[in-house]
């Protein structure tokens, strides 16, 4: 399995910032030296280029974020502070998602070691998100016409509101969002498919209502390729999740979703999203699992 990855993945943040951005490395590390990847299967993006993220982004958005000319209040919103590092990662970011899902087009399951940034609307980025990564991956292949019709598996505890909201009037395109539904943001533009779950939701009913959505989403849509936003923050122990995962539930829900898809021979592209579990080393595991389920289960379908 190829996935997108590079070191500078990681730009630096000032110490105590929630944000875990050495995950990405951690992640890396971590798949590496349990065997669940090798470095011959990791493809280094390069930074994707402004035609490309203008088919989301406003150029506005786009040249601000690189030049470092946006407002106090567009860095507020956004969570991160700004720095010509958090830029290049970004970019970086993007095209490590078009790169892997080209490959799971080629491969039929391949992930980015980053990606899943939901939150980033078409003239500014929010929620930790810059710019959102599926959507620009989602136009570049469209226009290439290299696929037509595109789901959107958001498992992430926070609802896609960047992507339901540049999708709206796309019919080839699926966004599905499960989600704590009291959680950021608070207002959700609506997916094609959206499920709201409540505080302190276990394992079963997350389970079984993932279940019956995803039964239901291949009976209406056939899609040429699929992107899986596997946030981890619907664990128990999340900083901001409000749900009550387990890991083997969460375990479970990666099973799930990976067999479901891989078992129509649908390709599928593996993205992180959000996690913030209470040390950096459980945020890395709980991201590994989607990973470790995706190498054994494909390996009867993808070869």
């Amino acid at each position: 399995m190829r996935v997108s990855y590079t070191p500078e993945y990681v730009a630096p943040l000032p110490d105590g910032h929630i944000f875990p951005m050495k995950k990405f490395s951690g992640l890396y590390e971590h798949l590496i030296a349990k065997g669940i990847i090798t470095d011959s299967n990791v493809v280094e993006p390069s930074l994707v280029d402004f035609v490309n993220l203008n088919l989301v982004h406003t150029t506005r958005y786009s040249n601000g974020l690189w030049s470092g000319e946006l407002s106090a209040k567009e860095i507020r919103k956004l969570g991160l502070p700004w720095s010509k590092e958090l830029a290049v990662r970004s970019r970086l970011a993007v095209q490590g998602t078009i790169n892997a899902a080209v490959m799971a087009l080629q491969d039929g399951i391949s992930g980015n070691l980053a990606g899943g940034t939901h939150h980033a609307m078409p003239d500014g980025g929010e929620g930790f998100c810059v710019f959102n990564d599926v959507a620009v991956a989602i136009k570049v292949l469209k226009q290439a016409k290299w696929m037509k019709n595109v789901l959107v598996i958001d498992c992430d505890v926070h609802q896609g509101n960047g992507t339901a909201e540049i999708f709206k009037n796309d019919d080839d395109v699926y966004t599905f969002s499960i989600h704590g539904e009291k959680n950021y943001p608070f207002v959700k533009p609506p997916s094609t498919y959206d499920i709201g779950m409540p505080d302190g939701t276990g394992d079963q009913l997350y389970i079984n209502t993932l279940t019956d959505a995803l039964s239901k989403i291949f009976e209406d849509f056939t899609p040429d390729l699929v992107f899986y936003l596997a946030g981890i923050d619907p664990l128990e122990s999340d900083h901001f999740g409000r749900l009550s995962l387990s890991l083997n539930g969460l375990l479970e829900r990666e099973r799930l979703v990976i067999e479901t898809v891989t078992q129509k021979e649908v390709p599928l592209v593996l993205l992180l999203s959000g996690g913030y579990a209470p040390t950096l080393q459980q945020t890395v595991e709980a991201h590994s699992i989607m990973y470790q389920e995706a190498k054994e289960i494909s390996k009867p379908y993808f070869h």
